[in-house]
């Protein structure tokens, strides 16, 4: 990532232009790569590089790491550059150059495709599923983005997050929490920019609707969300009572409605062009989904999906209740973003969790700041997680993968909230071997009974 324009903060001259669009990659490295060396872009003056605290520790990187912190936990940027001594022009400068949705997009999708690379990363899942689910916070002040909701005492928001099956999180959204969630389940899907080759969606009940299940196989993916109540659920059949008994006697009496098809052939040709423009992104899923969702009956453009939906309905849960395998596929998966929550909620500690921010942008791109720091929360555990389990297996201790792809790295157990801590930076620099790594813990090991 090069660094920010001619001038200093404050400074508007004609110089002074906006970084590119490959800043997110190193923006990612600033991110996850301390020791890492950023180009100065130029700016050689030792007064000038002094007056920004682009020296030493507090450089380049320095700066965006403090502002990438100060954002996730909630800190403040005024706070952290009181913890780590340095001015507050400093972070406010790189928050005003070089942080943005765009940018922060780019770092995530940089670490989610380095955390998929992993091997045990591909123990955790094929990268080819993944679940979304809201998750709300307390909001202070006026804002377009929160309502008070008593049930959960007073004034929040809502960040709609999506998660691989890997426990890698590749979208984030800030929404209204009142707002149906169903209506934002194919957004980032759709614009998921990773490499991972994810087919198959699970949400919760909220996010399921006849809707979303048509969009979703008309664009070549699977929805496949946990829903309760099935008892609740219409299924369809495509015969009468009386033939459909005979062919499936013990399916047969749970098809309790007859599906149209003439109504999905007669306005087929629609349905795909719709589907096609959400693909290639020349309409928004939200929009979509809210518009055909409230769309009255006699509206055959929005009914003829509904109904190609209840039929993706009916083969969706008559394979989840004859698959246990398929069940519990569809049972875990959630529970993975679930376990996210609260990996965000902990990281998200300062002012009691309480977003601060008034503007959709600026709490869109704090959402980022949190997504971009709880994975690489999940990156650094998985990568030191890989290097126990070779230790562990060097050492001739059977270690299968069928455990392994239960274990998590989504928790922060081996993270420091509070206190002041000093780190003697070369001292720690002595300790990495010639690749980089720390050395793991053997006595923490010997304590848990895993080495001898």
């Amino acid at each position: 990532m090069a660094d920010g324009p001619g001038g200093q903060p404050g400074d508007e001259g004609a110089g002074a232009v906006p970084v590119g669009p490959g800043d997110g990659a190193r923006l990612a490295d600033a991110a996850v790569q301390p020791g890492a060396r950023v180009s100065d872009g130029g700016q050689g003056d030792p007064a000038r590089r002094a007056r920004l605290g682009q020296d030493g520790q507090h450089g380049p990187q320095g700066g965006r790491r403090a502002v990438l912190i100060a954002m996730a936990t909630n800190l403040g940027l005024a706070r952290m550059s009181e913890a780590c001594g340095v001015s507050y022009d400093v972070p406010a400068w790189t928050m005003e150059w070089y942080v943005r949705e765009e940018t922060l997009r780019e770092a995530n999708t940089v670490i989610v495709d380095h955390h998929c690379g992993l091997q045990l990363a591909k123990v955790f899942g094929g990268g080819t599923m993944s679940s979304s689910d809201g998750q709300r916070f307390p909001v202070r002040g006026k804002t377009l983005t929160g309502r008070t909701m008593v049930i959960h005492g007073g004034q929040v928001l809502s960040t709609y997050t999506h998660v691989s099956d890997q426990w890698s999180t590749y979208g984030t959204k800030i929404i209204v929490p009142t707002a149906r969630e169903a209506h934002f389940v194919l957004d980032d899907f759709l614009g998921n920019a990773t490499g991972l080759p994810i087919a198959e969606h699970a949400t919760d009940s909220h996010g399921a609707t006849l809707i979303n299940f048509a969009l979703f196989d008309l664009v070549g993916k699977a929805l496949t969300p946990r829903l309760r109540d099935l008892t609740r659920v219409t299924l369809v059949r495509d015969d009468t009572p009386t033939e459909i008994a005979k062919r499936y006697p013990h399916a047969g009496p749970l098809l309790g409605a007859r599906w149209n098809e003439d109504l999905v052939a007669g306005c087929w040709p629609d349905p795909l062009r719709t589907a096609g423009s959400l693909k290639y992104g020349q309409a928004t899923a939200s929009l979509i989904v809210g518009k055909w969702s409230a769309a009255s009956r006699q509206n055959t453009l929005a009914a003829a999906p509904k109904e190609w939906g209840i039929l993706r309905r009916t083969v969706r849960l008559a394979k989840y209740l004859s698959d246990p395998a398929f069940s519990r596929k569809i049972s875990r998966q959630p529970n993975k973003g679930e376990s996210l929550h609260a990996l965000r909620r902990d990281l998200h500690y300062a002012q009691q969790g309480t977003v601060t921010r008034p503007h959709l942008e600026q709490q869109t791109e704090q959402a980022w700041c949190l997504t971009l720091l709880t994975n690489v929360v999940v990156a650094w555990t998985t990568e030191y997680y890989s290097r126990a389990v070779l230790e562990l297996r060097s050492q001739g201790r059977e270690v299968s993968d069928e455990i392994l792809s239960h274990i998590s790295p989504g928790h922060s157990d081996n993270i420091n909230f509070f206190g002041v801590i000093n780190v003697d930076v070369e001292a720690e620099l002595a300790k990495l071997d010639t690749s980089g790594w720390r050395p793991l813990r053997p006595a923490q090991l010997r304590e848990l009974g895993l080495m001898p």
